[in-house]
């Protein structure tokens, strides 16, 4: 995976009713899926498999159709939980959106994870968390914001990576 990654950028705001916004970006010289809802949808998965990664296996991903689950060695409550994915294509744009459901980390459901891929030949890709409430408070919120954008520094690094060998 390259090291460095070209017009790297992650933005995290809070809001009056404490919910955050999280947007992480970064730049890729080609597209790293198709234009499809497959290619979205590979997005949502990849995604996963690194949050899966960065943690070392100590939370496991659970996919199912009806959503996605985080729990801490795959037991027990849900960390976080996410329904289904939703895929979107257009003429510059393919994301991969989920809702977030709840979980012990999360004081509410509301909120989304929404993962994309914008423009045609250079391309940004995006992290965008919006609407999520920590269960925990400022503290906690900024903690688990901190580990999204790390997550989705290395899961950018890979797709780019994996995209061009």
């Amino acid at each position: 995976m390259p090291r460095r990654l070209e017009a790297w950028s992650s933005v995290q705001t809070r809001s009056e009713d404490g919910s955050y916004a999280s947007v992480q970006r970064a730049s890729s010289a080609r597209p790293v899926v198709e234009r499809s809802h497959s290619g979205a949808r590979a997005l949502g998965q990849r995604y996963w498999r690194e949050a899966a990664r960065a943690s070392r296996g100590l939370v496991r991903c659970l996919q199912e159709a009806e959503g996605v689950e985080l729990r801490l060695l795959g037991r027990g409550p849900a960390l976080l939980s996410f329904g289904p994915a939703e895929t979107s294509v257009g003429d510059e744009r393919v994301s991969c959106t989920y809702p977030i459901r709840g979980g012990v980390l999360a004081r509410r459901e509301g909120g989304t994870l929404a993962l994309s891929q914008v423009g045609a030949a250079g391309v940004e890709l995006r992290a965008e968390v919006t609407g999520f409430v920590p269960r925990l408070g400022a503290t906690l919120g900024f903690a688990q914001q901190r580990l999204h954008a790390a997550i989705s520094r290395r899961y950018f690094a890979r797709l780019i990576a994996e995209a061009h060998p």
